[in-house]
């Protein structure tokens, strides 16, 4: 099937919409590293992230960014995504989904390969989800010995999105504000 179309009758943020409260029910339950928080907060973020950072508000992108953690921390595949969501959205969330069958040292490069390969989109979406990681350990005491692996992610995602930033204003912003983020890390750590 070739997956969820918006139709002309729907009002503005319909797909988003949906996307947040599917998301909501499958990642109820989850907390973040801190034990306190609940997991749905960090998707929200990013897509806030996407949206009121980076000016971004196409509603493909701002549901990929809602449902980016779905296939990596829930029950839900990529079928469950495109049926609900269509081919693009489902697409975007599987470039975003790191291939845990794959050994651990060698995850993060295939992943990188990927998100580079991917839709523009998707490195986007991907600066706003290591934007949120990065914030939430630097400002949690407790996350603090993770800092280090979430600024080498920073990095990496800065590195992937640096020719989209020469095209893309959106873009553009979106590694501005990284690179903020990160030099106010690294005045804290």
């Amino acid at each position: 099937m070739s997956g969820r179309r918006r139709n002309a009758s729907e009002p503005p943020g319909a797909l988003w919409r949906e996307a947040a409260a599917f998301a909501a029910r499958k990642h109820s339950g989850q907390f973040r590293r801190d034990g306190r928080t609940p997991y749905f907060a960090h998707v929200v973020r990013v897509a806030m992230t996407v949206s009121e950072m980076f000016g971004c508000h196409d509603e493909e992108v701002l549901a990929a960014a809602l449902l980016h953690d779905l296939i990596e921390d829930t029950t839900t595949d990529y079928e469950d995504i495109l049926e609900r969501f269509g081919k693009s959205v489902a697409g975007m969330v599987a470039s975003l989904t790191k291939n845990m069958a794959i050994p651990e040292a060698m995850r993060e490069k295939e992943y990188d390969g990927r998100i580079a390969k991917a839709d523009w989109r998707v490195r986007l979406i991907k600066l706003a989800d290591v934007y949120d990681n990065l914030i939430d350990g630097v400002n949690d005491p407790r996350g603090k010995a993770e800092v280090p692996k979430r600024l080498d992610a920073c990095r990496r995602a800065i590195a992937l999105a640096e020719r989209d930033a020469k095209t893309r204003a959106v873009s553009k912003v979106a590694v501005a504000s990284l690179l903020a983020a990160l030099k106010r890390a690294a005045r804290k750590t």
